[in-house]
């Protein structure tokens, strides 16, 4: 079964920093799409060794909006 989660990627200095919305798994890479291919490697190892939490992803992801703060 395939499963879908969201990806959150930041730049960190000079890497990207992965991370899984609903999961909380954090990966990383020199660039977005190194840290994106390495997110779904960690979120499938990480599936494959708690498989409780694939009930997480079954459920309509979150929502994500842009706000902007004056402050």
């Amino acid at each position: 079964m395939t499963y879908k989660s969201t990806a959150i990627i930041n730049k960190e200095g000079k890497w990207f920093v992965a991370r899984s919305a609903e999961l909380g798994v954090v990966s990383q890479g020199r660039t977005v799409e190194e840290a994106r291919k390495n997110l779904e490697e960690a979120v499938g190892l990480y599936l494959e060794n708690t498989p409780q939490n694939k009930k997480i992803l079954s459920k309509i992801p979150p929502i994500f909006a842009l706000i902007e703060v004056n402050a």
